[in-house]
């Protein structure tokens, strides 16, 4: 894997490309991940040109401007930047969670330019009851409005990662790759060296606004290309099993790969995942 920069309308963005001479795959990571969330797996699927790259304000990529607000057609528009500094017209995706949610809209809106679509642990985005609207806007913007937290600096890179470990459950060497590539060097409180994370403090704003379950399953439906989803067993939360094979029967051309692991499956069990994705982007 070599480093690579793009130059979007979105600022410099950070990632890393492996070309292994097939078909060109963008992949998307999760929500305050990085582009390595696919490290792992991409040593198991070694024939693909595949491009990882840290999300608007994730990672080593640049934060949005103040006055910006980060969206899903944001993130989509983000998406396609990238594959156009790339000069990719048509391509795969590869997506995880927050990334698999925003492949889904890059997807449904330019179905010219996607090929196929490999989603893990995720299929459209989060949904909001419409009876919340007013209330969830509410609550984005008094969050806005708010003083700043001053960001968490820890005194070595070893305590940031066994926090990551206890945020998500993640295994020490998992939790490692994405903390090493999601902090930046900074001073303490005493003045001395420490570290924080690289991360746009507002993505753990309140969404001001989602779309009801309803205008999602219309979205997945207009998903044209071939999608092959890989669900963790068992299912999260926010996400049951109900609603989640709800949401793959509204796809056109859609099949559904059900696994034991946990919701970063594709990091803590990578051979596994890829035995799953099988020959899917060699279709």
């Amino acid at each position: 894997m070599r480093e690579i920069t793009l130059d979007s309308p979105f600022g410099r963005l950070a990632g890393w490309r492996r070309d292994g001479g097939g078909a060109r795959v963008l992949a998307l990571h999760g929500w305050l991940d990085n582009a390595d969330s696919f490290a792992p797996l991409a040593a198991h699927l070694p024939g693909l040109d595949l491009v990882a790259i840290d999300m608007p304000g994730h990672g080593a990529s640049a934060h949005l401007p103040p006055a910006a607000d980060y969206t899903m057609a944001g993130f989509a528009r983000a998406g396609f930047a990238m594959a156009d500094s790339l000069g990719w017209d048509r391509f795969d995706l590869l997506a995880h969670s927050l990334g698999g949610a925003v492949a889904s809209v890059m997807a449904a809106a330019r179905p010219e330019r996607v090929n196929r679509l490999l989603l893990v642990e995720s299929l459209g985005a989060l949904a909001e009851r419409e009876d919340r609207t007013a209330e969830r806007l509410r609550d984005a913007f008094k969050a806005f409005a708010a003083p700043r937290r001053p960001l968490r600096v820890f005194p070595d890179i070893a305590t940031a990662v066994r926090a990551r470990m206890q945020a998500n459950g993640l295994s020490e060497p998992v939790a490692r790759l994405l903390v090493e590539r999601g902090i930046v060097p900074t001073q303490d409180g005493a003045g001395g060296r420490g570290y924080a994370w690289r991360s746009d403090p507002r993505l753990t704003l309140p969404t001001a606004i989602r779309i009801s379950e309803s205008q999602v399953r219309d979205l997945v439906a207009g998903i044209q290309c071939p999608v092959r989803v890989v669900y963790a067993n068992p299912a999260p939360a926010y996400f049951p099993d109900v609603l989640r094979h709800a949401r793959a029967g509204c796809l056109q051309r859609g099949e559904v790969v059900v696994m034991d692991g946990s919701h970063h499956l594709h990091m803590e069990d990578p051979a596994g995942v890829a035995a799953a994705i099988g020959d899917f982007f060699g279709r």
